[in-house]
């Protein structure tokens, strides 16, 4: 890229303002297992006092894109009160807003069918809006990234659609869309979760993977849709259907996304399934993490509950309040307990000679005194009762909870017979 359009703040700006960004949101995500049983993948806290759809977010706030859609459907009342609450703050009279669109049967008397079919369904809203692009973003990713970097690349290769990639292990890579470039990066073949994944020409061990970014022009998008709409048997997904379809008619080009200043690949996790969402979480524990949530640069936008500080009570040699190497978020409270790391999401009591090892502890959990507990997730509003022990013996937490591949235990309040959803 020119590096006149590098520096030229003014012309990414402006296609900024030109921009509509869509977040798929309505997927179950049941790789997560019992996370995602009463609520949606994105709407699955992350980092002790986030949301996952809060990193698409404020990645579009923070690039200048201020006309944002949200299409939901799974089993999205939290995520829908958590986007009012924390994402009303942008400016309507300046034609700003963040939009909850649910599946509504607008064009047709079914819910949305895939990927393509929900953007397909709002079509009328879009087309209100009127953008010059439109940005599609998955709603399940932690990553940061200047979206306006991708569009002015969008620009200046002249794409009808650009997706962003990143390199990823082979082995990896049948669960991701896979793609073969030329060396301008025009995209040459797009295949959607291969079971054997095409390699890179210069990393056989790597394939290029899609990160579920797409940039198109509005009316090429809306061309494509309403031919997928037409096609019988078509599944109605960007990924399967769509992508496919226009490679070879069509400019479709990869972003590769990595640092401006080094080229090294940035940071992006599909934190799709127990064992990934745990290893993430943990990440952020450490000293110098490669996800810097304290980047003032490039803050996450969140919806935060006004809690007091954390607080660490008694000091006894058998009962001392401690956290060591962890992450402890605002009105926790941590009596005569050890944690060590781990990280505490809001609203958390470890009571006294109970400790918390290498375990993510969801906002609003209560662990009872005499407690052990570790390499565990620990669902939102669990009481765990006293004298309990997980993590230790896997084979009896089977029995009583899901343990993932890499033995990480996962406890929700169904599985302690705690029900806080009611259906009958």
């Amino acid at each position: 890229m020119p590096e006149s359009m590098h520096a030229s703040s003014r012309f990414v700006s402006r296609l900024t303002r030109q921009t509509m960004a869509l977040i798929l949101a309505g997927g179950r995500g049941s790789r997560l297992q019992k996370l995602t049983e009463w609520r949606a993948k994105p709407a699955v806290p992350f980092g002790g006092k986030f949301r996952i759809i809060d990193f698409p977010l404020s990645n579009c706030v923070n690039s200048g894109i201020r006309q944002v859609g949200v299409l939901t459907q799974y089993k999205a009342d939290s995520l829908i009160r958590h986007i009012q609450q924390g994402w009303g703050f942008l400016r309507g009279e300046l034609g700003e807003f963040v939009d909850i669109m649910p599946a509504q049967q607008r064009l047709q008397e079914s819910w949305y069918a895939g990927t393509a079919d929900a953007v397909y369904q709002n079509l009328d809203i879009i087309r209100q809006r009127d953008p010059e692009y439109i940005m599609i973003l998955a709603g399940d990713h932690v990553y940061k990234m200047d979206y306006g970097l991708m569009l002015a690349y969008h620009v200046e290769r002249k794409a009808d659609l650009t997706i962003g990639c990143m390199e990823v292990p082979l082995a990896d890579a049948r669960a991701f869309g896979v793609m073969q470039m030329d060396g301008e990066q025009r995209i040459q073949k797009f295949v959607e979760k291969p079971s054997d994944p095409p390699a890179m020409p210069n990393r056989p061990d790597h394939a290029a993977a899609s990160m579920g970014i797409y940039i198109f022009n509005t009316a090429f998008l809306f061309e494509q849709l309403i031919k997928d709409a037409d096609t019988p048997g078509s599944n109605h997904d960007f990924g399967m259907d769509i992508i496919p379809q226009v490679i070879q008619k069509y400019r479709v080009f990869a972003y590769r996304f990595r640092n401006a200043q080094s080229g090294v690949q940035s940071y992006w996790r599909d934190v799709g399934t127990v064992d990934s969402y745990w290893a993430a979480n943990m990440e952020l524990i450490g000293v110098d993490p490669e996800l810097n949530l304290y980047d003032q640069e490039w803050p996450i936008w969140t919806y935060q509950a006004q809690t007091p500080p954390a607080k660490f009570v008694f000091d006894d040699d058998d009962r001392r309040g401690m956290a060591v190497d962890s992450m402890v978020s605002g009105g926790c409270v941590i009596s005569g307990a050890e944690v060590r790391h781990s990280l505490l999401f809001s609203n958390v009591r470890v009571n006294s000679f109970s400790r918390v090892h290498d375990s993510v502890i969801l906002p609003d959990v209560n662990v009872g005194r005499h407690c052990r507990i570790s390499r565990a997730v620990i669902d939102k509003g669990c009481s765990i009762p006293p004298n309990t022990v997980i993590g230790e013996n896997l084979e009896d937490d089977r029995k009583r909870f899901y343990v993932s591949p890499e033995g990480i235990v996962l406890v929700t309040p169904d599985c302690l017979g705690q029900r806080l959803h009611f259906h009958r």
